[in-house]
């Protein structure tokens, strides 16, 4: 028996090991006209120059997060034969949250992520190898909002007054306070002034920050197939999810996780990770490689990350796997 196991064991490890091999990781700088340059990571399996062009992913995390949050739903993702970028947002990172203070940190985000898509079709070494008309978002927190607002979302922050107002002790009111947030110098943007992208074809929503910003009518033009997790435990952003799945016109794939909480989505932490969440938190952010008790987020992503690659796979068009570096 204890061989057995051992053998299992080192089997498991193998097949790990091998697919972190299969999956090529690169960093690069994607060029922002309007601002800072943006970092970006990118991930692939296989040889790209000889398959077919694949669908594009890209992630946005959440508020004071980053480019590495969600790696292991990048890998599998990867493996499954897309190709997916992940990017920093400025001035709302874990090593940078300037813009909070000044009401900047959610508008600039949409932007982001279309400047991201922009050097992944146009600049990026392979990008022959992309297909432009198969570009979903992944985006946790604040970037489940990002890629609300990229989909035909029209905010509007003002609501968020009424909303501290109510709940002065909710995370998000709290944080904004910490960083010497003023509701009465905040920028205004009208609903319609926000960004959007209709390259976006789907997207997947986990945990998703700012729902109380859109007025009933506010999503109603998102019309593109939705992936929709909730957790269950989520101190952090209340009843935005219920929220944003009432004023969706297209039923979304709604998952809700009873036992995860608001960081459950996150990676499971790796040595990169718990350094960069013990930064983020001494700036007042989330230390996000904490879960509720008794919950197993390692063994939790193992479904998650199939859902999620599934969900893609169907919305985006099938990859029916990898065979000697082409996507079929």
């Amino acid at each position: 028996m204890m061989r057995t196991a051992l053998a299992v064991v080192v089997s498991v490890l193998m097949a790990h090991a091998a697919a972190a091999q299969a999956v090529t990781v690169q960093d690069a700088t994607a060029p922002d006209p309007d601002d800072q340059p943006l970092p970006v990571r990118i991930w692939y399996s296989g040889t790209l120059t000889n398959g077919a062009p694949r669908p594009l992913i890209v992630i946005s995390h959440g508020t004071g997060g980053s480019l590495a949050g969600h790696t292991d739903t990048a890998h599998a993702l990867a493996g499954a034969g897309f190709v997916v970028v992940s990017v920093s947002h400025t001035g709302d990172n874990y090593r940078d949250q300037s813009y909070v203070g000044r009401g900047l940190h959610l508008i600039g985000r949409p932007r982001h992520v279309s400047r991201v898509i922009d050097y992944m079709l146009t600049t990026w070494a392979e990008r022959r190898r992309i297909d432009p008309t198969r570009i979903g978002v992944f985006g946790h927190s604040a970037g489940g909002f990002t890629a609300l607002v990229l989909a035909g979302g029209e905010p509007d922050t003002s609501r968020g007054e009424t909303h501290c107002l109510a709940r002065p002790d909710a995370w998000d009111c709290t944080y904004l306070r910490q960083h010497g947030f003023n509701f009465a110098n905040a920028p205004r943007v009208s609903p319609s002034a926000w960004h959007h992208d209709a390259r976006i074809r789907a997207a997947v929503i986990a945990a998703p920050a700012v729902g109380y910003a859109f007025a009933p009518k506010g999503l109603s033009r998102v019309t593109i197939p939705i992936q929709l997790w909730v957790a269950g435990q989520d101190t952090v952003v209340d009843d935005s999810p219920a929220i944003i799945k009432g004023l969706l016109p297209r039923r979304p794939d709604y998952r809700l996780v009873q036992r995860a909480g608001h960081l459950s989505f996150i990676t499971p932490c790796s040595r990169e990770e718990a350094a960069i969440a013990s930064v983020a938190s001494k700036n007042g952010a989330l230390n996000w490689c904490t879960d509720p008790d008794e919950f197993n987020r390692t063994v939790f992503h193992n479904e998650f990350n199939a859902a999620v690659t599934a969900f893609f796979a169907k919305t985006l068009g099938r990859s029916r796997g990898l065979d000697n570096g082409q996507v079929h």
